[in-house]
C-alpha cells in the first residue's frame, strides 16, 4: 500500500516499493531536487542582490524575471508540439544541460566585464538560457507524469518539497557567511560556482531516470495526460465558460505577485541596508517556514478544501512586501521572509490544486496550456509595473501598494477561484 499522501517518510523506499526501477527513479528525482535546491539556495538567490549591489536599476532586475516569461510565451507551443513523440527524458536532460551550462558563464563575468556590462549580460545570458529552459520545464513536468504512477505522485512530491527546502536553507546560510567572509566580487563568483555544481548534479540526477514499465491501459492513460494526440494546444474557447473566469483572477493573481520581486532586492540592499548574510538569514527562514506548512499541508487542505487554502495563503502572503515594506531593521525582515514562506506553502499549493480541480482529466492539455500562457502573461506584466511604480513611487510605497493589491487578489480569487 503506497503511504499517505504528503507523509515525509523515505524509509518507504526499502520498505514499500517493490519496483526497483521505481525505487531507483524515486531516489534520482530526490537527489535531483536536492541539488536544485542548491541552486535555488545560492546562485538564483542571490543573482538579484548581485545585479542591485553591481548598480541595477528596478528594470534592469524586472528583465531577469521577465525574459524568461517573454521566451516561454513564444516557444511553449511549438516546443510541446516538438516534444510530441521524442522521449521526455532525454529532452530534460539535454535542455538542463543547455540551460545550466549558462551557471558557469556567470561565475565568470566579473573576469571579462566591468560592473556596468555585466548587468547587461545578465540580462541576456538569462534571456538566451530561457530557451532550454522553458524546454527543460515543459518536459519535465510531462516526465514526471510518466515515471511516477498516480498513487505515488503526492508523496514524491511531498518529498521533493521537503528536499529543496533542506537544499535552499542550507545552501542559503552557506552562501551567507562567505558573502560576508569574502571580498567582492569574488564572494558571489565562488556562491555561483556552488550553484553551478548543484544545476550540474541535479542535471546528472535527471539523467539517470528510466521508463518505468507499465501495462498498456498505464500506457494510454499517461500518454492522455501528456500528449494532446493531434488536438490545438492553444484552444481559446474554453475562455467562455467558468474556465475563463478562474484564469482572469490568476492573471490578476500571477501579475500582482511579481509586482515587488524586483524592488524586493533594492530595498534589500537601498532602503534596508542589509548585509548578505542577514539576506541569506531570511531566505532559509522563508524556506523553513515553507518546509514546516508543508508537513501539516495535507491535514490543512483535508480540513479546510483547496479552494480554502488557496483564499487564506493569498491573504497572509502580502504579509511578505507589506512587512518589508514597513521595516527598519533586519529584525521585521526575518519576520516578513518567515511570514511569507509559511504563506507560500498554503498558496503555491493550493493554487495547483485549486486549477487541477477545475480542469476537466480528458482535457488536460489544452487547459494547463491557456494556464502557462496566464502564468508567463502575469510575469511579464508584473515584472515591468512594479519597476515602473517603484520609479515613480519610491520603493517602500510600491512595497506597500503591493501588499494591498494582494490582498484584493486574494479576496477575488475566494469570489471566482
Amino acid at each position: 500500500m503506497a503511504p499517505r499522501p504528503y507523509e515525509f517518510s523515505m524509509s518507504a523506499f526499502s520498505s514499500s516499493i517493490p519496483d526497483p526501477t521505481l525505487r531507483s527513479n524515486f531516489r534520482h528525482l530526490c537527489a535531483d531536487t536536492l541539488w536544485w535546491g542548491v541552486l535555488a539556495g545560492s546562485t538564483l538567490a542571490f543573482l538579484s542582490v548581485y545585479a542591485a549591489r553591481l548598480g541595477a536599476t528596478s528594470l534592469q532586475i524586472g528583465l531577469l524575471t521577465a525574459a524568461p516569461a517573454v521566451v516561454s510565451l513564444i516557444v511553449s507551443l511549438p516546443a510541446g508540439r516538438w516534444m510530441e513523440h521524442r522521449s521526455l527524458i532525454r529532452v530534460s536532460f539535454y535542455s538542463a544541460i543547455a540551460q545550466r551550462a549558462g551557471y558557469l558563464v556567470m561565475m565568470a563575468l566579473p573576469w571579462l566585464l566591468p560592473a556596468s556590462g555585466q548587468v547587461w549580460a545578465l540580462a541576456l545570458l538569462v534571456l538566451v538560457m530561457s530557451l532550454p529552459g522553458t524546454l527543460l520545464m515543459i518536459a519535465f513536468n510531462a516526465m514526471f507524469v510518466q515515471v511516477v504512477p498516480p498513487d505515488w505522485r503526492a508523496q514524491v512530491v511531498g518529498w521533493r518539497n521537503a528536499l529543496v527546502a533542506i537544499g535552499v536553507t542550507i545552501a542559503s546560510l552557506l552562501c551567507g557567511r562567505l558573502l560576508d567572509w569574502i571580498v567582492f566580487p569574488l564572494n558571489y563568483q565562488i556562491v555561483f560556482g556552488l550553484g553551478a555544481l548543484g544545476a550540474a548534479l541535479s542535471t546528472y540526477h535527471i539523467g539517470r531516470v528510466r521508463p518505468r514499465q507499465a501495462t498498456a491501459q498505464q500506457n494510454d492513460g499517461s500518454q492522455r495526460e501528456t500528449r494532446s494526440n493531434g488536438r490545438p494546444l492553444l484552444r481559446l474557447d474554453l475562455l467562455r465558460g467558468p474556465f475563463g473566469s478562474l484564469l482572469a483572477v490568476y492573471l490578476l493573481f500571477y501579475a500582482v505577485q511579481y509586482i515587488p520581486v524586483p524592488v524586493f532586492p533594492l530595498a534589500y540592499v537601498r532602503e534596508l541596508r542589509l548585509s548578505d548574510g542577514a539576506i541569506s538569514l531570511g531566505n532559509a527562514l522563508f524556506f523553513v517556514a515553507m518546509f514546516l506548512v508543508s508537513l501539516r499541508l495535507g491535514w490543512i487542505s483535508n480540513r479546510y478544501g483547496h479552494r480554502r487554502v488557496l483564499v487564506l495563503g493569498a491573504l497572509f502572503y502580502g504579509l511578505h512586501p507589506l512587512l518589508v515594506g514597513l521595516a527598519r531593521s533586519a529584525t521585521l525582515f526575518w519576520i516578513a521572509l518567515a511570514a511569507g514562506g509559511g504563506a507560500w506553502a498554503l498558496t503555491g499549493a493550493g493554487l495547483i490544486n485549486r486549477l487541477m480541480e477545475r480542469v476537466p482529466p480528458d482535457d488536460l492539455p489544452a487547459h494547463m496550456a491557456l494556464h502557462n500562457l496566464v502564468l508567463n502573461l502575469g510575469i511579464l506584466c508584473g515584472s515591468f509595473v512594479g519597476p515602473a511604480l517603484g520609479d515613480g513611487l519610491g520603493l517602500r510605497p510600491t512595497l506597500l501598494l503591493s501588499a494591498g493589491l494582494w490582498f484584493v487578489s486574494g479576496i477575488l480569487l475566494g469570489l471566482w477561484g
